[in-house]
């Protein structure tokens, strides 16, 4: 520690928020999260019909985005109603409840983009969340993962596409860290995601034309990686305009694709043209632009530029608050929370906590449903590491986070069928040839450090293969079909037909259950308490479903395996009422009613001969006479403890309860005014116990030892052992009878006696 400094800041720089930077607030750099003074002011002018100023730029100053905006987004029938509502008079109609969602999606067609941003900006960060929740588009909510891995291998990209099937990932999209390498993901992942249920839309990101041909080969079911840009240099250094992004839309939707946009703030910054404006102006602009094009939904958030936004003061509410506008203007929302913006785990579980609460079409765009090292996107703000901690969070709140636990059976199984699905194809269309070693160090790896398998140089020739050969979806479906693997061929198959009929490419579609649920057909009706998305008694029971649930049998088998295994052999012999002791060295261990005869460990897993006998072995070392005494009218520590000091000759007694709480206690101290107590009994020792001893008899002799203290390093306690402490003083407590007289015991110990 250096000198003259408070030793807590020396604490606070080893915790993973240091790690995190963060950007002083600076409009002419572009670190302005809601407002700058170079944002325009709201404004509309419409002369017959025809926009002639927006936000301040007259009509022959219009650059390519406020031309796009004014000819496509803007409904004039609506327009000069919807800018003359003051912006805080809107802001409250979008938390009021009585006010619906049709009539505020109206009122948005005819607001500029300065004005949604202004709007949006009167709301802290809870009313923005409630307003999210009232304006989505869909009622249920969705989720997206991320399958790749740092390999590109494509057994490993399949086992993975299955298990995020089965944990309820609506759609999946992949990449690769290797641009040849996205014909042989894509159907990797295409194979994968067939495996156990039908109905995942799936997605292969990568360079737009290309992307484009993997889509009309039939291997993906969606794209969202159109980006558009709320400046125009931005657009230009992209080589686009929204002109071509509109007809790559087209071109997706023609051929059944579901197609949405990226933006997000921050990516202006990123790409030094921001133009001093605020980063949810920039947004705004964005996603008037998208509602132009005619595509179902956006990508937002920050995505890419989540990190940056991240720095800025405000930055987390201002991605929540450009999700909002999404909503608003009636595009479906893939929320962002993919790019990983911090090293803090608590500010991760805070970002995602409102998108959990409030429900989102897809709430991650793209969770990382591998380890963060294996995901070619970067890591996401949740990836495989924290997978199960966002399952608790659903159980925690009763909130529908889109997925479900799954067994480990079932995840092996899955996997195990999904290499060999894979391998199979790629036998019968002559692509590979995998090794049995291959497959199976795949099935069991939680991430690509522990297989043995394709390495990127071998899956380029495949895709190289895949793409020269005009392989198809067909080809894929043929080949699964002729190998045996008929349910996932017609899986695959049914996806087929789907992109055919192109019923999921109405707004906010997606498939559950063999059905399309969307905005058509599954509206967000939310109108206060009792209305909108509400987890069924049936998606209730799946959510909480997680490991390492305990019940009253499963703790009491424990105790008895572990009694007939593990534990030393004890018995315990009564011998009668228990009386007022007259030997002044005499100290009282006062047993608890199931100990050792039911319940056979402490919380620590000490078992409870080994407990007693430290507490005797530490009483006689400083002189003391130990006596046992069951007492059966309480279970409770500090009871236990004044009840033997009572019995004791030297008016000092042991309390203890079977999972290991302790304490000193002397007859004349009211109850819970002990001498000493030792009430974490997950980290106590028979070191302890023995110095919890050895005070006992000090204090029955009339003097006062040194307290023995058991350190703890701040763990929780609670969290790890109190379901557990629970059950166990539950099953003590059934044992109780009021006013049952104290039993004396004699204790044997494999056969010798006490």
């Amino acid at each position: 520690m250096a000198a003259n400094r408070w030793g807590r800041f020396s604490d606070w720089d080893e915790r993973p928020l240091r790690l995190d930077k963060f950007a002083v607030e600076d409009a002419e750099n572009g670190f302005a999260a809601f407002k700058s003074p170079h944002d325009p002011k709201p404004g509309l002018r419409i002369v017959d019909g025809r926009v002639v100023e927006l936000d301040g730029v007259a009509e022959a100053d219009f650059d390519m985005i406020d031309l796009f905006v004014a000819r496509y987004h803007l409904d004039t029938a609506v327009a000069e109603e919807a800018m003359a509502i003051p912006s805080p008079a809107i802001a409250r109609m979008l938390v009021d409840m009585n006010v619906p969602r049709t009539e505020l999606v109206r009122i948005a067609h005819g607001l500029t983009p300065a004005k949604l941003a202004e709007v949006v900006a009167e709301l802290n960060a809870l009313e923005i969340a409630f307003a999210y929740s009232k304006m989505r588009a869909r009622r249920t909510p969705g989720n997206q993962g991320h399958v790749t891995n740092a390999k590109d291998d494509p057994l490993q990209l399949a086992a993975d596409a299955a298990t995020a099937v089965a944990l309820g990932f609506d759609e999946i999209e992949t990449t690769m860290r290797v641009s040849r390498n996205a014909w042989a993901n894509a159907l990797a992942c295409a194979v994968g995601a067939s495996v156990g249920r039908a109905g995942t839309l799936f997605q292969c990101a990568s360079e737009e034309a290309e992307e484009l041909k993997i889509g009309m080969a039939g291997f993906t079911s969606y794209a969202e990686t159109v980006s558009v840009y709320g400046t125009e240099r931005a657009f230009i250094d992209g080589d686009d305009t929204p002109w071509s992004k509109a007809f790559l839309a087209t071109a997706y939707a023609s051929r059944g694709i579901k197609m949405r946009c990226t933006s997000g703030a921050g990516s202006e910054l990123l790409m030094g043209f921001h133009e001093k404006k605020s980063m949810l102006y920039l947004e705004a602009r964005c996603l008037c632009l998208q509602r132009a094009m005619g595509v179902q939904g956006t990508q937002n958030g920050g995505i890419d530029g989540a990190p940056i936004t991240a720095t800025v003061p405000g930055g987390v509410r201002e991605m929540m608050a450009e999700n909002l506008v999404a909503v608003w203007l009636d595009l479906e929302c893939a929320s962002g929370n993919d790019a990983r913006s911090t090293e803090s785990e608590i500010r991760v579980g805070a970002k995602i906590l409102p998108y959990l609460i409030g429900g989102s079409d897809l709430i991650c765009s793209g969770f990382g449903s591998i380890l963060k090292y294996d995901n070619s996107f970067n890591p996401s703000l949740l990836n495989g590491e924290e997978l199960e901690d966002y399952l608790v969070l659903q159980r925690d709140f009763e909130a529908d986070g889109g997925l479900t636990p799954i067994g480990e059976e079932q995840a092996l199984d899955l996997r195990q069928r999904a290499v060999a699905a894979i391998a199979a194809v790629f036998e019968e269309l002559d692509l590979g040839q995998p090794t049995r070693e291959m497959m199976a160090s795949v099935v069991m790896a939680s991430g690509s450090d522990d297989t043995d398998s394709y390495l990127p140089g071998e899956v380029a020739r495949i895709s190289d293969r895949i793409r020269d050969r005009g392989i198809t979806v067909v080809d894929v479906i043929k080949a699964l079909h002729a190998r045996g693997f008929i349910e996932e061929a017609e899986n695959l198959l049914w996806l087929v037909k789907l992109r055919i009929s192109g019923d999921y490419l109405q707004t906010s579609a997606m498939v559950r259950d063999g059905k399309i649920l969307s905005a058509v057909n599954d509206p967000n009706d939310y109108g206060g308490p009792g209305t909108g998305y509400r987890l069924s008694a049936a998606r209730r029971e799946e959510i909480v479903a997680i490991r390492d649930v305990l019940d009253r049998e499963t703790v009491l088998g424990q105790e008895e395996e572990f009694a007939r295994q593990e534990a030393p052999g004890i018995t315990f012999t009564k011998m009668g009422e228990a009386t007022v002791g007259d030997d002044p060295r005499e100290v009282v261990i006062g047993v608890s009613p199931a100990f050792g005869v039911k319940l056979f460990r402490t919380m620590s897993g000490i078992p409870v001969a080994e407990l007693l006998g430290a507490l005797v072995e530490g009483i006689e070392s400083a002189g003391g006479v130990p006596r046992i005494v069951r007492l059966r009218h309480t279970a409770d520590t500090s009871f236990l403890g004044l009840s033997a000091a009572r019995l004791s000759g030297s008016r000092v007694g042991i309390g203890i309860q079977t999972k290991g709480t302790a304490v000193i206690h002397h007859a004349d101290r009211l109850p819970h005014n002990n001498l000493e107590l030792f009430s974490n009994a997950p980290i106590t020792t028979l070191d302890h116990y023995r110095g919890l001893g050895r005070n006992a008899a000090i204090y029955a002799r009339g003097d006062e030892p040194e307290p023995v203290v058991v350190p703890n390093h701040g763990e929780a306690m609670g969290s790890r052992y109190h379901a557990r402490v629970a059950l166990i003083y539950a099953i003590e407590t059934e044992l109780t009878a009021d006013g049952a007289a104290p039993e004396e015991i004699t204790m044997e110990i494999v056969g010798v006696p006490a």
